[in-house]
């Protein structure tokens, strides 16, 4: 390989791993929701008719259609209920945690949330395990929920 071609291979290798991260973009429903993400709690609409909870947010109850609903902060406990381990690069920001777990969280409230499981080695991670919500600080002002495994036991 010539210098050349060293020099063009590190500057391609710095460039994907400087890349930032995507951050979410809230759709109008969903902005109260990493509102208190930002702080570091964990909400999700329930219904003031029915009295029961869902996610994603919607501008009305998808279990009896009523649009009287309230930000509900709910336990931050859940279950695995089934995930996926990336072993590939799809993003250049996400180069150095290859290999993550996405994860569809079953919350113990009953919603699931599509999410990261972390804190544990993803060879670990079962369908049914325990988990409860972390937050991830990707930059000032933005926190992403994550879980982690609800017995510190579990980690790796």
């Amino acid at each position: 390989m010539t210098d050349t071609a060293v020099t063009e291979t590190k500057n391609s290798e710095t460039k994907k791993t400087d890349a930032k991260k995507p951050l979410p973009r809230p759709a109008p429903e969903s902005v109260p929701y990493w509102e208190a993400a930002r702080e570091h709690r964990l909400v999700i609409q329930r219904c003031n008719a029915c009295g029961k909870f869902w996610f994603p947010p919607s501008r009305s109850c998808p279990h009896c259609l009523a649009a009287d609903f309230a930000w509900t902060p709910v336990s931050g406990t859940g279950k695995v209920f089934s995930f996926v381990t990336f072993h590939r690069v799809y993003h250049p920001a996400f180069a150095k945690e290859v290999p993550y777990v996405v994860a569809l969280v079953e919350l113990a409230e009953g919603p699931r949330l599509l999410t990261n499981i972390v804190g544990i080695k993803p060879e670990v991670v079962t369908c049914d395990m325990p988990v409860k919500v972390v937050f991830d600080d990707v930059e000032p002002g933005v926190s992403v929920p994550k879980f982690a495994p609800l017995d510190a036991a579990t980690k790796s």
